[in-house]
């Protein structure tokens, strides 16, 4: 039966650059299957678009432009920080990734240099602008929605995690 959007199902993934190197896959998460609610936004869009209308056991490869993933690239995404508004402790180097707060929530954000008296971040998703390809296996269908955590932050953490520590 094909897959149909609403549906939670499971898959085996492996996520390439087109120079071939991994950035992602089933294996690197310690083997556990990607299991998801299809069509409700949870994965990149033509990943998620991808498995509708596919059945259990399809195999099948991908290719994803940034508009189907993580978006283009934007100019202007950066903003100045004070280095006093970081956590003491943190070595803040280039490249560094941190999760910042906005708007709707945490997002990803990457040092992009670092000054005197002020930090240069780019929020900027990491993968903005890159051409994704994907293998994908649907290794299983009609899967139980996952329990809903306590703290919201879709972990196992369950009720009794009173502080929250898995976050």
């Amino acid at each position: 039966m094909a897959v149909k959007k609403g549906e939670w199902i499971k898959v085996e993934y492996e996520g390439t650059f087109d120079d071939g190197t991994v950035f992602d896959s089933t294996q690197m998460n310690g083997g556990t299957p990607l299991k998801f609610q299809v069509g409700v936004g949870q994965l990149i869009k033509g990943f998620d678009n991808s498995v509708i209308n596919k059945n259990l056991g399809d195999e099948y490869s991908i290719r994803l432009e940034p508009s189907e993933a993580y978006g283009e690239h934007k100019e202007g995404m950066t903003q100045r920080v004070p280095k006093s508004q970081f956590p003491k402790g943190i070595d803040l180097q280039p490249g560094l990734m941190l999760m910042v707060m906005g708007p709707q929530g945490q997002i990803p954000a990457s040092i992009k240099s670092i000054e005197e008296k002020e930090v240069i971040i780019d929020l900027n998703h990491p993968m903005a602008g890159k051409v994704l390809n994907f293998k994908i296996k649907i290794i299983e269908t009609n899967c139980e929605p996952d329990p809903p955590s306590m703290c919201g932050c879709g972990c196992d953490c369950g009720p009794d995690n009173q502080n929250n520590s898995c976050c």
